[in-house]
């Protein structure tokens, strides 16, 4: 059977199904193209990633594809309903990049706190004819430790970031309308560990009292989940980082927040308006930028591969 990978395929993903005897198609086929492709190929299982749309003009023009994968967690480029209404199965990889994701939090966060985003910018231009300047620009950077991290969706990434937090001495708090409770198993090098069990709280409580606060949600269908309201109840010099979905947070009010000094810093791996973000969001000082690599590690990458080989042979009962 063929399987088309059209964002591509981590190397051990194609060998995994090759070994089970698929023809793995690793070739970029754009969108415009790509029922055409899939029907003159006889592709039965479509893999994608965030780039390529599954929707239903393209499920009702290919009627042999039986599976859908996504690798990542978000299918918000795949219409899931009405393909498994039409009897195709739809996959993703939930667990596969939590790691990754959440380390990146943490990236934009210390990035932030140090002021790193801005000074990488303008060291290369006056490093060299302002270095005086510039450290005491920078001199009032802050540490993570000790202070309160505020956790929106405690499902599995928001969950990895609890475990990273809780090792590096931060507070967590959290907010969840599925998850009264999670239970937090912190693991050392040396085989140690400790459980910490997090109770979720309103999100107007979590909001209120977190120096920092990183989303973990899915796409919003109606409206922003943090808009000038939610800016207006966080503490003044709070950070936010999205490394969930662009749209969740209203870009506009965070610029105005950012501006007022409400918002120290910002981390943001989403747009609003991907892929293709604001001038105003990527021009400014205050906000660390990566366009949407949350699961963009070779760990991550080769995990997800895997996970999607057994769950297309589990379905097609190939031992």
């Amino acid at each position: 059977m063929k399987i088309l990978a059209n964002d591509g395929l981590d190397k051990s993903g194609v060998e995994a199904l090759t070994a089970k005897g698929f023809e793995v198609i690793t070739e970029k086929v754009p969108q415009e193209f790509l029922a055409d492709y899939i029907n003159s190929n006889k592709i039965r299982t479509l893999l994608v990633r965030s780039a390529t749309q599954v929707r239903k003009d393209l499920i009702d023009a290919c009627p042999g594809l039986e599976i859908i994968g996504r690798g990542g967690v978000g299918m918000d480029n795949i219409d899931v309903d009405y393909a498994r209404s039409k009897n195709i199965h739809v996959i993703n990889t939930p667990s596969a990049s939590s790691e990754s994701v959440a380390e990146l939090v943490f990236a934009h966060l210390f990035s932030g706190a140090r002021f790193l985003q801005d000074s990488n910018r303008k060291m290369p231009v006056t490093g060299d004819s302002e270095f005086a300047s510039m450290k005491k620009f920078y001199e009032k950077g802050i540490e993570l430790r000790g202070k309160t991290i505020g956790i929106i969706g405690m499902g599995r990434i928001g969950q990895e970031v609890a475990r990273i937090a809780l090792g590096l001495g931060m507070r967590v708090i959290a907010a969840d309308n599925n998850v009264g409770r999670a239970s937090i198993k912190v693991k050392f090098y040396n085989n140690q560990f400790i459980n910490v069990d997090i109770e979720t709280e309103p999100l107007e409580d979590v909001l209120k009292h977190a120096d920092f606060i990183t989303l973990h949600v899915p796409s919003q269908k109606e409206g922003y989940m943090i808009g000038k309201k939610e800016f207006e109840t966080m503490k003044t010099g709070v950070a936010v980082i999205n490394c969930s979905r662009g749209g969740v947070i209203d870009e506009a009010a965070l610029l105005a927040a950012l501006n007022s000094g409400k918002v120290a810093f910002a981390g943001l791996d989403v747009f609003e308006n991907e892929p293709v973000p604001s001038k105003e969001i990527l021009n400014h000082p205050k906000i660390s930028l990566s366009p949407h690599t949350g699961a963009s590690t070779l760990e991550a990458q080769d995990r997800i591969g895997l996970s999607l080989a057994e769950q297309i042979c589990s379905i097609l009962q190939i031992p």
